[in-house]
């Protein structure tokens, strides 16, 4: 017994050092964005390169950088989560309803007043985030409690965290949010000087979501949290055997993909003013697309930050693309479905690869 723990240990200690399959993925990554700016680019001429429509990129990209960040945590350890959009989308309602609730008497909102908006804004994105973090110990606990796969639960779930959206709102977007939320917090211009000639604007969200991004590779990479999830997902039962408590650190880690999923929802209302839960239904299948094609292996083990960052850009960059090409929203949702396929497909070529070493 002892012989099969002594290669193990070490590496719990040891930073992961990214594969010679990770970095051609990351490269390949590169490429496949690279070829989406030039295809847009011959097709749209300057308007797809021009300062305003980057910027709009950047700010699009924000929102599912974070989804992706969290579900990459969960598939490192050989896991999935389906159901981040629906965490958004309940987050950003809930963030929506107490903010909604604690800014004035009916009456008041109903006159478009909201005279303790400077409370009710604190507190309703406290607690949207905290639903986040809810939903993520939910699906932790049915994965780990109930010893049921993650696949099938975090499906489950993915039908019960919308459920109760639309049970909240009557299947209806939510109104009546103070506007302080979108024209204080959401939009505002931290960079009001023009940028190349072009109004270049950044906004609370941008830079919140850098710090998260940062703050997560650091966790990922510099912190024992991160060796054991990089433990669990290469060898569940070495992880055990080392002493790691597999359980307890699978509800940290979706736990984790809650919270994330909640900033999401709401950077959502911040940007938008309103929650709708007829959007952003399938922002999880970009997100894991988004992951994957960055380098995060869907058998677990293998994944980074900055892959995962490359990789949403290829989805959010995709549908600006399509929209300002005219193409019908329709769309969108075939072509975020062929990059998961080609995403599966990159990992299944890298995995095969990488045992043939």
């Amino acid at each position: 017994m002892a012989s099969t723990q002594t290669p193990v240990a070490p590496s719990l200690e040891a930073e992961p050092k990214p594969t010679l399959g990770q970095r051609l993925s990351n490269a390949f990554t590169l490429l496949i964005l690279l070829a989406i700016v030039i295809i847009f680019t011959l097709l749209q001429r300057t308007t797809f390169l021009s300062i305003g429509n980057l910027n709009n990129v950047l700010i699009d990209t924000s929102q599912l950088l974070l989804l992706t960040i969290g579900v990459t945590f969960v598939i490192i350890t050989a896991g999935i989560d389906l159901s981040i959009s629906s965490i958004l989308i309940l987050s950003a309602v809930v963030a929506a309803k107490v903010m909604i609730q604690f800014s004035g008497t009916p009456e008041q909102v109903a006159a478009y007043s909201f005279p303790n908006q400077a409370m009710a804004i604190p507190i309703g994105l406290a607690l949207g985030v905290l639903t986040g973090i809810v939903c993520g110990l939910v699906n932790g606990l049915l994965v780990t409690r109930l010893n049921m796969p993650s696949f099938i639960v975090t499906l489950g779930t993915l039908g019960v965290f919308l459920g109760i959206a639309q049970l909240l709102t009557g299947g209806t977007t939510v109104a009546g949010v103070p506007p302080a939320i979108q024209q204080d917090i959401g939009l505002r211009d931290l960079f009001p000087w023009p940028l190349f000639g072009a109004d270049f604007r950044l906004i609370p969200p941008m830079i919140i979501a850098f710090v998260l991004t940062v703050a997560a590779a650091v966790l990922l990479n510099f912190t024992r949290f991160g060796r054991y999830t990089y433990a669990i997902g290469s060898n569940m039962a070495a992880a055990r055997r080392v002493g790691i408590d597999v359980n307890r650190h699978l509800l940290k880690v979706y736990a984790l993909s809650g919270f994330f999923a909640g900033v999401a929802g709401t950077f959502d209302l911040m940007r938008f003013g309103t929650a709708s839960v007829g959007s952003h239904q399938s922002d999880n299948l970009a997100a894991i697309s988004a992951a994957v094609i960055g380098g995060t292996s869907l058998f677990g083990g293998l994944g980074t930050i900055g892959g995962s960052v490359i990789g949403a850009f290829i989805p959010a960059t995709l549908r600006n693309g399509l929209v300002i090409s005219g193409v019908p929203a329709f769309w969108q949702n075939v072509a975020v479905g062929v990059v998961l396929i080609l995403a599966v497909y990159i990992d299944q070529r890298r995995r095969s690869a990488e045992e043939r070493m």
